[in-house]
Formats: C-alpha cells, sequence, structure tokens
C-alpha cells in the first residue's frame, strides 16, 4: 500500500527517529468503518440465536449501534485533524494534493526554517548552474538589522511545478532539517516555502569542490587566502578523515550517501571538507533503498551496485577509496 511505499524498505524505523515519522491518519477511515459494519453484523447473528428475540429488534440494535460508533469515530477522526502539532512532531502530509494545501501545511512544518524574501538581496543573484528540479544561485543574505549580509546558495524550484514536485521538494527540506547538523555536511539555512517559486538556502562553501580544486593544483600551486598553497600528503589525510566523518554520521542515522565523489566533496575556509549531495539519500530514505535508480559514473561504482543491488553503507566505503585515490592523483 502507500504507507508501506512510503516506509524505508532497508532502514529500521523506531520512535525516536524523526527520519521515519509518516502521518497515516487519513488511511484510517477506509479500514475502520467496515471492520466496524463486520463487527455490528456478527452481533447480529450470535443474537438471532437467542429464544425471544424478534429479527426486527435486532436490526434496530444494529443499526443504532454502528450509527452511534460510526459518529464516535468521525467525530475524534476531526479532532485529531484540526489540533495543531508541535514544532517537533509536525511533517508534510503525504495526502496533501494541491498546491494550496501543500504551502499552507509548509509554513506550519517548516516555521522555524522561514527566511523573509525580502532579506535575499535580488540584485546579487549569480547563477551557478542548472540543476534536476530548477536553478541554482550564489546570493547574498541579509544577517541582521546592521546591514551585515552573508553568501548563500539558493536552490530554486522550477515554475510551474506540478503538486507532486512541490512535495518532493518541501520533502527534501524536511529531510535536510532533521538530518541535524555536522561540520562536515553542508548546513542546510533556511527557506522560503510561503509562496511560489520555493527556495532551499544552504550555506555558500567558498572553495567550491574539491574536484576543481585538484584540477587546479595539476596546473599550478593553489593560493588560499593569498598565501601559496599545494596539496600535500598531510592535506590528503585531513580530507579523507573529514569525509570519513561525515559518512559516520551518516551511518548512525541509518542513512548511506549513494554518490561519495571529489565532485560531491566542498571545501571551505582553512581546508575544511563538507560533504554535500544527498539526493540519493533522500531517495532511499524517502521510498525505499531498493526504489534509487540514480546511477553513478562506473568509476566510483562498488561491484554490487554494478550488479543493479540496493546501495548500502558498504558501497559508500567502496566509494570513499575511490575518493582517496582521486585526491592522490589530483583528479
Amino acid at each position: 500500500g502507500d504507507v508501506r511505499r512510503f516506509s524505508r524498505m532497508l532502514l529500521e524505523c523506531n520512535s525516536n527517529d524523526k527520519l521515519c515519522a509518516i502521518s497515516s491518519l487519513s488511511h484510517l477511515p477506509a479500514v475502520l468503518l467496515p471492520v466496524l459494519f463486520v463487527f455490528h453484523w456478527w452481533v447480529v447473528l450470535q443474537m438471532a440465536t437467542i429464544p425471544g428475540l424478534h429479527i426486527n429488534n435486532l436490526w434496530g440494535v444494529h443499526l443504532s449501534g454502528l450509527m452511534h460508533h460510526i459518529h464516535l469515530f468521525l467525530l475524534v477522526t476531526k479532532k485529531n485533524q484540526q489540533e495543531p502539532c508541535s514544532t517537533e512532531k509536525c511533517y508534510i502530509q503525504l495526502g496533501e494534493s494541491s498546491v494550496e494545501s501543500l504551502l499552507s501545511s509548509a509554513s506550519l512544518t517548516l516555521k522555524e526554517l522561514e527566511i523573509p524574501r525580502e532579506k535575499l538581496l535580488p540584485d546579487t543573484l549569480q547563477l551557478i548552474k542548472l540543476g534536476a528540479y530548477g536553478s541554482i544561485y550564489r546570493a547574498q543574505l541579509e544577517t541582521g538589522s546592521s546591514g551585515r549580509t552573508k553568501a548563500v546558495v539558493l536552490k530554486a524550484l522550477q515554475d510551474p511545478a506540478s503538486p507532486q514536485e512541490i512535495k518532493d521538494f518541501l520533502g527534501r527540506i524536511k529531510f535536510h532539517q532533521n538530518l541535524g547538523h555536522h561540520e562536515n555536511l553542508v548546513e542546510l539555512v533556511g527557506c522560503c516555502v510561503d509562496q511560489l517559486p520555493l527556495y532551499m538556502i544552504m550555506e555558500d562553501v567558498s572553495l567550491g569542490d574539491l574536484l576543481t580544486f585538484l584540477w587546479t593544483c595539476r596546473k599550478d600551486v593553489m593560493a588560499m587566502d593569498g598565501v601559496p598553497y599545494d596539496l600535500t600528503e598531510r592535506q590528503v589525510y585531513e580530507v579523507g578523515q573529514q569525509a570519513a566523518a561525515a559518512l559516520a554520521y551518516l551511518e548512525e542515522k541509518n542513512l548511506f550517501h549513494g554518490d561519495i565523489a571529489a565532485r560531491n566533496v566542498l571545501l571551505h575556509q582553512n581546508f575544511t571538507a563538507k560533504l554535500c549531495g544527498l539526493g540519493m539519500a533522500y531517495e532511499s530514505h524517502t521510498h525505499g533503498a531498493s526504489s534509487v535508480t540514480r546511477r553513478v559514473p562506473v568509476k566510483w561504482q562498488a561491484p554490487e551496485r554494478l550488479l543493479s543491488k540496493p546501495p548500502t553503507i558498504k558501497a559508500d566505503i567502496w566509494s570513499f577509496g575511490i575518493l582517496l585515490y582521486e585526491m592522490i592523483t589530483l583528479g
């Protein structure tokens, strides 16, 4: 069913796992109402064996009891649906279908992350590339009343977008929020989901991706903050250690990355490495590992992935070895 389709097939859910929450209240009426009807019909058949009871009386008892239980059930369901949810237990509803209802639900569930659009300076937008869901920009975000700004990366959902694409985009924002903070993962800064177009705002990692850095090191000595810089064996070890720390954090969350490569490692000031490209992790978490069909280049694929088996953390370890090889050979 739909609930099974949205549950994780590889990962185990527990009551403390925020990443594994699914709202199934909308499925209750379709299941419980027929059960109530069958139960009352069984009661009537049992009572029919009692001497002295007339069939008309039995039908009266049956219909009266059934309508009473249905009435109570609908009142409880309506009450539960109308109760506002807490910040920690509020999720994008899987049953939402219209754009308006999706945005209304998102405004509540992602309230803590909402950033006023006017704080994004439109004159500073610089197109980085076109992503799978829309354009990706670099922009300046106002951080206080003093006019100070900081650079951020803006992921914009393409317009127009279908309700399913909007739901999926909102789900990715919620996934990053529940993932939490780690110094070696690219951080979610906030979002703009009050109206279309939708924005996911990520931190800007100043030095760009590791692969471009490696290619630059091939041509000449890299300059970082005006100081001549070159990739040494020690830096290879440090970047590898930081990437491994990010993978260990994902494993603690019962997640795997699925696309470990130098192109998905970003370098910050003081040579801090941050892992990005968590799209496959979101897809496997949301739809199950066996539903992941997106391929990565053969060079980084573990043997089991070449055999079309579901990705696991073991495949990440294989790809991590290829990442170390990329650094040693400068890409």
